[in-house]
């Protein structure tokens, strides 16, 4: 068993370089793959000004004053009826 692994272990490490070195080289991307990933880009870029345009809706209603605030800043009181 023990000779079984030591020529195993031989053979893996002799043939190690033969596998990484497989010599297929890719030649770019395709006009395909070009097109999907710009129509990618364009549904992130539109997506992103409504979503932007929302974010300062939010930063605004976040830090305006509301009505309540307002009136009781003046000295009214908002709980009681005249």
């Amino acid at each position: 068993m023990k000779t079984l692994t030591n020529i195993i272990a031989m053979l893996l490490i002799a043939c190690s370089s033969a596998v990484a070195a497989s010599g297929a080289e890719s030649e770019g991307n395709g006009l395909l793959v070009t097109l999907f990933l710009g129509f990618g880009a364009l549904i992130i870029a539109f997506q992103l000004v409504p979503g932007m345009i929302l974010f300062g809706s939010m930063l605004k209603g976040m830090f305006s004053k509301s009505v309540g605030e307002t009136s009781l800043a003046k000295g009214s009181k908002g709980g009681e009826s005249a």
